[in-house]
């Protein structure tokens, strides 16, 4: 049984939030990305919070600027170490002493990961992290590998000033292809019906603006043309200590990703010491929804281990 609240934080931010489990046990939080929401983790609510699957308290919280969560308008609030309070905060509603037994993360929401297991890994158990990108291992490859480069190009697209009007116009018919594009149809996996569309719409309805401040606010987007020829590099320099995560951690990659692509693994193990990989061939970005139970059951064989 998934049960839905909202819990306002110390900061003022209010995240609507999606729960399995009972209050008391060992937590495990799981963030979603962009263009998703909370719901797409509820088998893995129900999955984790039955006694046969560790019983766990399961928290999915809507990231600020998504669903019903609070949706500042103007970019700085999405800087990165704003959300991963927001997290924090709500952690320590859930949580007596503020730890989680397993922080789980996809996407956006696993550049938040990165970042909190970078800032705080006494307060993480374990660390899951699926076709995320590691901040270090991914402005090296939009630095430097052109192929990365034309994946992410479509980060500048949502970086737009009218990117929420243009992605809502016409029955989102701007937002359906960043599925479709990767086998989500009917003639693919299969899991994008009339149903789950239906779910992206209330999602996508109570707004677009945060999403998109996500892309406006990050200084990692591949280089753009200047109007020399030459080109405009906005990746910052940060020092190494930034970028380690002291976490055991499990990276599951679909290999199918069209938009993050395999050599953002390379080099990965010099950032994060305790790393397992696993690769999944014939499987792409949104691996949630495609296989849940797969990944539910690679998640837990890495939480017993």
């Amino acid at each position: 049984m998934i049960e839905t609240f909202q819990r306002t934080l110390p900061n003022g931010t209010t995240l609507s939030c999606r729960a399995a489990g009972k209050p008391g046990r060992p937590l495990m939080v799981f963030l979603h990305g962009f263009p998703e929401a909370a719901f797409i983790w509820d088998e893995l609510l129900a999955y984790f919070s039955s006694d046969a699957h560790g019983g766990y308290r399961c928290v999915a919280p809507n990231l600020r600027g998504f669903e019903k969560s609070s949706a500042p308008t103007d970019v700085a609030s999405y800087k990165a170490h704003l959300l991963i309070q927001d997290i924090q905060q709500l952690v320590a509603t859930e949580s007596a002493d503020g730890s989680m037994a397993a922080l789980v993360a996809h996407d956006w929401g696993g550049a938040f990961a990165w970042g909190y297991g970078n800032a705080f890994p006494a307060q993480v158990g374990k660390l899951v992290i699926i076709n995320s990108p590691h901040p270090g291992t991914f402005m090296r490859e939009l630095r430097d590998n052109p192929a990365q480069q034309k994946a992410s190009a479509y980060m500048h697209f949502l970086s737009r000033p009218d990117a929420e009007v243009l992605l809502a116009a016409d029955d989102f018919k701007r937002m359906w292809p960043f599925f479709t594009l990767m086998k989500a149809g009917p003639d693919g996996f299969g899991w994008l019906t009339e149903a789950v569309k239906d779910q992206y719409r209330e999602v996508w309805s109570a707004g677009l603006t945060g999403a998109c401040n996500l892309y406006r606010v990050t200084p990692m987007k591949p280089p753009l043309p200047d109007a020399a020829g030459g080109w405009i590099d906005s990746i910052p320099v940060l020092p190494r200590e930034r970028f380690t995560v002291d976490v055991p951690t499990f990276v599951f990659w679909a290999l199918d990703d069209a938009a993050l692509l395999p050599g953002l693994l390379d080099g990965l193990k010099d950032y994060v010491p305790n790393l397992t990989v696993k690769k999944v061939p014939n499987a792409t970005h949104w691996i949630v929804h495609e296989q849940p139970a797969l990944v539910a059951r690679e998640i837990e064989t890495f939480l017993n281990r």
